[in-house]
C-alpha cells in the first residue's frame, strides 16, 4: 500500500551516526517523512533510540553508496513505498588523515569512491524520481549535498579528503543548472569542524601515518595532536546542520552554498578576499605551529 504524500519524502545516506543520524530525527520529529539509510543495519539502535526520544518515525533501510546493487535495491523499496522523493541529503561519507607519500592508491580511491562517486550513485538513481513529481507553486525536488569547508579550502595531510570535497562541489554546481531545467535545486552545506564520530571511532588513517620510518611521522604526529586539541575544545552543536538542512527544506529560493558555522563563514571570506600566498601562510602557520 502507498504511503500517504502529504508530507515531503526525504531520503538521507549516512545515518548510524553524526550529522545525518541527527538530521533524520530532527526531520521525523517535524512530521516529514524520513527514509534513514545507512550501510551496516546493526548500528541503527542509537538512531532509533534517538528518533523514539523526539517522538518520531523513520524508515530505515540499507543502502552502501558505494555498491550499485545496494543503491538500486534501496530507491526501489522508496519507489515502491512512496513513488517519489522531495528531498535528498546525500550525507554518507568518512575523511581519511594521512600525507600523499603515506597514503596507498587503494586508500585515495576508497575515499573518492565514498564521498564524490558515492553521491553520483545515489544522485543517479534519485533524479528519476524526482522529475517524476508534477511541479507544484512553491514546492520542488531538492538534493543537499553535504561539503565541508575543505571543500573550498585544503590542509596538509587530508588532501585525499579535500580532493573528494572538491569534486564534490565542483559536481554540485554543474548539477545544479542541469537540474533546474527540470525544477529540481542542488544546494550545499558546507561544515566546519565539529565533534562528530568522524574523528573517534570513525576515524581513519594512511597506511603509513603511524610508521615511524616515514619521512612525514613527526608531523603526521603533531597535526593529529593539534587536530585533537582543537576538538577538545569544540563546542558547536553538530545540531546546526540539521536545522540548516530543515531550513533550506522550507526555504523557497535557498542559496546554493551554506555554511552553518562562524568560523566557516570566516575561512570562507578570507579564502575569497586575501591572496593566496597570504591566505596560504596562515594556513600553514595554524597547523605547522608549535
Amino acid at each position: 500500500m502507498t504511503t500517504p504524500v502529504e508530507s515531503p519524502v526525504v531520503l538521507i545516506t549516512g545515518c548510524s551516526s553524526g550529522f545525518g543520524l541527527l538530521t533524520a530525527a530532527r526531520l521525523s520529529s517535524k512530521g516529514y517523512q524520513v527514509v534513514a539509510t545507512m550501510r551496516n543495519l546493526d548500528k541503527q539502535d542509537i538512531l532509533i533510540s534517538e528518533v523514539d526520544r523526539r517522538a518520531g518515525n523513520v524508515n530505515v533501510i540499507r543502502l552502501d553508496v558505494t555498491d550499485k546493487d545496494s543503491v538500486s535495491n534501496a530507491v526501489s523499496q522508496v519507489a515502491s513505498r512512496y513513488e517519489r522523493v522531495d528531498i535528498l541529503v546525500n550525507n554518507a561519507g568518512y575523511g581519511i588523515g594521512g600525507f600523499f607519500e603515506d597514503l596507498t592508491d587503494a586508500e585515495i580511491r576508497d575515499q573518492m569512491e565514498t564521498n564524490f562517486f558515492g553521491v553520483q550513485n545515489v544522485t543517479r538513481a534519485v533524479i528519476p524520481l524526482m522529475r517524476s513529481i508534477p511541479k507544484r507553486k512553491g514546492k520542488r525536488g531538492k538534493i543537499i549535498n553535504i561539503s565541508s569547508v575543505a571543500g573550498f579550502s585544503t590542509s596538509p595531510a587530508f588532501g585525499a579528503y579535500n580532493a573528494s570535497k572538491w569534486a564534490l562541489e565542483a559536481f554540485s554546481e554543474s548539477l545544479r543548472y542541469e537540474l533546474a531545467f527540470f525544477d529540481i535545486d542542488v544546494l550545499l552545506i558546507e561544515p566546519g569542524t565539529y565533534k562528530t564520530k568522524i574523528f573517534y571511532e570513525n576515524a581513519k588513517y594512511a597506511s603509513l601515518f603511524d610508521n615511524p620510518q616515514s619521512p612525514y611521522y613527526s608531523i603526521s604526529q603533531h597535526l593529529k595532536t593539534k587536530v585533537m586539541g582543537y576538538l577538545d575544545n569544540c563546542h558547536k552543536d553538530p545540531e546546526q546542520i540539521a536545522i540548516m538542512v530543515e531550513k533550506l527544506i522550507k526555504t523557497e529560493n535557498p542559496p546554493f552554498r551554506n555554511i552553518p558555522d562562524i568560523e566557516g563563514q570566516m575561512l570562507y571570506w578570507l579564502r575569497r578576499v586575501l591572496p593566496f600566498r597570504l591566505y596560504s601562510r596562515i594556513i600553514r602557520a595554524f597547523f605547522l605551529k608549535e
